[in-house]
């Protein structure tokens, strides 16, 4: 069980950084990320670029 924690808190601080590589707000998807996982990926790999 903690390894799924472990997972889930590593794809969130991914998303941060791909948040603010596509300039929004990291801290934002990162909290974003911790409530949808892997939907908060696919929402911003499909986002276009500020």
């Amino acid at each position: 069980m903690d390894q799924y924690f472990v997972g889930w808190g590593t794809l969130s601080l991914i998303n941060a950084g791909l948040a603010q590589g596509k300039g929004r707000t990291g801290l934002n998807w990162f909290l974003l990320s911790l409530l949808l996982g892997p939907i908060a990926t696919l929402l911003l790999l499909f986002s276009e670029k500020r």
